[in-house]
């Protein structure tokens, strides 16, 4: 038995069970992840802290002491600090940085007995929707085109955790979303991505891109696999001034519900122009599943939509400028030999430690917080988010939840990629919406293109209604039966 293959909630019933060890699941994927190098998913492995933590989770199993997620082997986003681990955010600024400190999200996962295989890598400070802004070179999707020898992107910023899960290189990964990072590389390597509510799992010990719109989820192989996690991952946070204090519902309870009367809505505006045809068509078949599952389809009307991608690049830019302050070569991180002056000192090291996409949002940012330009921008922008969170408190009067591509196209290319950074912005266009009203959105893996890559359908609910994400992601799921379409693809090749 290959115990990559596994889901994660396959692999806690055969752990409980005693079909096998965590320390024979753990070994599997640290083999798996020696043979996968060519993907360049993590940029810090912990082989031995992992079979270390395998055989505490042994020992609880052996006295029938199972934790929620014991012997489970996961991947760590670079943005979750990591107690005497060190931590990146895919930049060079940071250096050899290691937090003498845990995330919350990290502990709550070490607390129900996950287990760490590394850190993956990601888009520099959570910046790209490719990966390939990453100081540590691009990470590779393990999808790929029979019949050429094109690497694709696994999408971002969350690349490097989607790969390894698609890769089954872990059977969960922790990922952050500020505009689609979550839910935008989940589609493009074919897996499940949600994206909860603002303040539904504490940003204490996640490095800060934008504070307004950045939150954790997991990424994993299923539907339940996310619920199981996130039901670990979420909670209050005393730490955290914007975690919400309310009970953690048991997600997993969700999965096999009926959807009977169910009202699910389609805003026109996300028929967007240049969305793919087979996006499009997918879309379609998704509303067919939801209709002969029960649900009743609803159009709704989100009309500020349009002006959703650049509300999000006036807001996040300015919050990342603000964020970004502290790299300066005083107190932590990489710091330019080179300097002659204080002066000097600051320009050199963030010129050396930021990567090209890093500066240019720091640049726009810094140009909408200034003082000619702070009413016109940046207060424009949030008066115009305000409306599109309204937009949806609107429409969620008509309807339980609402049905969307995730992106308007599968994975590009790497060499491939929208040259000018305002094409690839609008890779974005589908996912930056829920960021700025602070709702939840979950993505499941649904078809697959001409080409052979995998395409994903977006679901969104109301604030902290996580529970309906994956009632009707499940049937999606099961409607959409991915694995035997990815059965069908290689019996073709």
């Amino acid at each position: 038995m290959d115990l990559t293959k596994l889901t994660l909630s396959e692999a806690l019933a055969g752990l409980k069970a005693k079909k096998f060890s965590a320390t024979e699941l753990t070994q599997s994927h640290i083999k798996r992840i020696e043979a996968s190098k060519h993907l360049n998913a993590f940029i810090t492995e912990t082989p031995d802290l992992a079979l270390s933590s395998a055989e505490n989770s042994d020992n609880r199993i052996a006295r029938g002491e199972m934790l929620p997620l014991d012997g489970i082997p996961l991947a760590i986003k670079d943005l979750f600090c990591t107690q005497g681990i060190k931590t990146t955010a895919g930049s060079h600024i940071l250096g050899n940085f290691v937090p003498h400190y845990e995330s919350t999200v990290t502990s709550n996962l070490w607390k129900a007995g996950g287990i760490m295989l590394g850190k993956t890598s990601m888009d520099e400070f959570a910046m790209g929707s490719s990966n390939l802004t990453s100081a540590f070179g691009p990470v590779i999707n393990p999808w790929h085109v029979e019949g050429n020898d094109k690497k694709y992107v696994p999408g971002g910023s969350s690349g490097g955790s989607c790969a390894a899960i698609a890769g089954d290189l872990a059977l969960g990964a922790t990922a952050t979303d500020t505009g689609g990072s979550i839910r935008q590389p989940a589609s493009f390597c074919g897996i499940v991505g949600i994206k909860p509510t603002y303040g539904r799992c504490s940003r204490w010990g996640i490095v800060a891109f934008a504070s307004s719109l950045d939150q954790a989820g997991p990424v994993t192989k299923t539907v339940e696999d996310a619920a199981l996690m996130l039901e670990v991952m979420a909670g209050h946070d005393p730490k955290d001034a914007t975690s919400v204090n309310r009970p953690v519902p048991h997600y997993s309870k969700s999965i096999g519900q009926s959807i009977q009367g169910l009202k699910v809505g389609i805003p026109k505006e996300y028929r967007v122009d240049g969305m793919n045809k087979e996006v499009a068509a997918l879309w379609d078949k998704g509303i067919e599943w939801l209709k002969e599952s029960g649900a009743e389809i609803v159009d709704v009307s989100l009309p500020h939509t349009k002006y959703a991608l650049p509300t999000y690049y006036i807001i996040a830019p300015a919050e990342a400028s603000s964020n970004l302050a502290r790299y300066d070569g005083i107190r932590f991180g990489h710091r330019s030999s080179s300097a002659q002056s204080l002066d000097d000192l600051y320009e050199l090291t963030r010129s050396e430690g930021f990567g090209n996409e890093v500066k240019r949002r720091i640049l726009i940012g810094t140009y909408a917080l200034s003082a000619g330009y702070y009413e016109a921008y940046y207060i424009k922008a949030q008066k115009v988010r305000r409306l599109i969170t309204q937009d949806f408190e609107e429409a969620f009067k008509k309807v339980d939840v609402m049905l969307t591509p995730t992106v308007p196209s599968a994975a590009f290319a790497i060499g491939e990629e929208p040259k000018d950074p305002i094409s690839m912005y609008m890779m974005d266009v589908l996912t930056v919406t829920l960021n700025l009203a602070g709702l939840p959105g979950i993505s499941i893996p649904a078809g697959i293109n001409n080409e052979g890559l995998p395409l994903g359908l977006q679901l969104i609910s109301p604030a902290f209604e996580e529970e309906r994400l994956f009632k009707v992601g499940a049937v999606i799921e099961k409607a959409a039966d991915f694995s035997k379409q990815i059965e069908k693809l290689r019996k073709a090749s």
